[in-house]
């Protein structure tokens, strides 16, 4: 459903933040300016209705409050579709006593019924009416940055959030929560936390919506972040790349030994099965690590002996080993 979006505010020409009473000058003014049994000029019915229908949210707190919520969703004069959630909302409209009756010369337009309800009244005539709507907050989305610890072992942060709500007069004011989150162990970057009933407010008694944070995992000095896996690099003198050593591997929760075969290359990886980011249902992920070998700068007279003897004994040639 796609209808045209109705500025109330600049209809009656006042600004969103305007008092109840600017509201109800401004209408009285330009109510009296395009009255049809005043102002015969053509479009002026057409502005009458407009003056109207304006004028019926606005002056009402609790219809200002829900065509406020529609926040991004302001665009004058371009096709407006109802925001998630709003199929969730419920009016029943009866008449109040006391109402005060003016005519709308035709009914509301197609986005105040997209709104509020149906049609109301007939025949040309329509009264202010008392209403009574449910519906359930808008989910909203923020972001938190944690650690890698936090992450791999799960932790407890509280959540700082500002944003915006709307007071009984219809007035935007600035709303400061602070939220007690609960991070998973084995959570990983980019994965949405879901916290029930701490999004949007409800409006006529409905429930809150749901907040949901994305999860980005800060830099670590000695790991990065594949999924579930874990990587890291580990170091090799030539001579234990060549010969095959152990070393130790610094992971998550320790140091392990890894054995390094003979004949191992820079840049190959080593697989430590269940050393990663834990899973459901109890599995991990692996930890792997990245051969790096790394050539002493500085050689003692004895070890630039060896290597020169190592040089003329030695055939091979890694200029002609294949792929090289």
């Amino acid at each position: 459903m796609s209808v045209k979006f109705q500025d109330y505010y600049e209809i009656l020409g006042v600004g969103r933040n305007a008092s109840d009473a600017e509201i109800k000058r401004a209408y009285r003014k330009l109510a009296r300016k395009y009255h049809p049994d005043v102002n015969k000029d053509k479009g002026a019915e057409e502005k009458f209705k407009q003056i109207n229908e304006a004028h019926e949210v606005l002056k009402d707190p609790e219809k200002r409050k829900l065509y406020d919520q529609l926040g991004s969703n302001w665009q004058a004069g371009q096709d407006f579709k109802p925001p998630p959630g709003w199929e969730n909302v419920h009016f029943e409209f009866s008449t109040g006593p006391g109402a005060e009756a003016f005519d709308f010369g035709g009914g509301f337009s197609d986005f105040f019924e997209t709104l509020f309800g149906g049609r109301m009244g007939g025949g040309g005539r329509a009264s202010a009416r008392q209403g009574s709507w449910v519906m359930r907050g808008q989910d909203q989305e923020a972001e938190i940055e944690i650690d890698l610890e936090s992450a791999y072992h799960g932790a407890t942060r509280t959540l700082t959030l500002q944003g915006h709500e709307i007071d009984a007069q219809g007035q935007v004011r600035p709303r400061v929560q602070n939220i007690q989150v609960k991070i998973p162990a084995g959570v990983t970057d980019g994965t949405r936390i879901r916290l029930t009933g701490k999004g949007g407010e409800g409006m006529g008694g409905g429930p809150p919506g749901d907040l949901y944070l994305k999860v980005h995992i800060e830099p670590h000095p000695r790991f990065t972040t594949d999924g579930h896996n874990l990587q890291t690099e580990v170091a090799l003198a030539p001579w234990e790349a060549a010969l095959g050593t152990t070393v130790q591997v610094v992971t998550m929760d320790g140091t392990v030994n890894l054995k390094v075969p003979p004949g191992s290359q820079s840049g190959q990886k080593l697989r430590l099965r269940g050393k990663g980011f834990p899973k459901k249902g109890g599995q991990r992920g692996d930890l792997i690590v990245r051969l790096k070998i790394v050539v002493p700068k500085d050689l003692t007279a004895r070890e630039k002996e060896l290597f020169a003897e190592m040089a003329k004994v030695s055939s091979f040639n890694p200029r002609k080993v294949k792929g090289n």
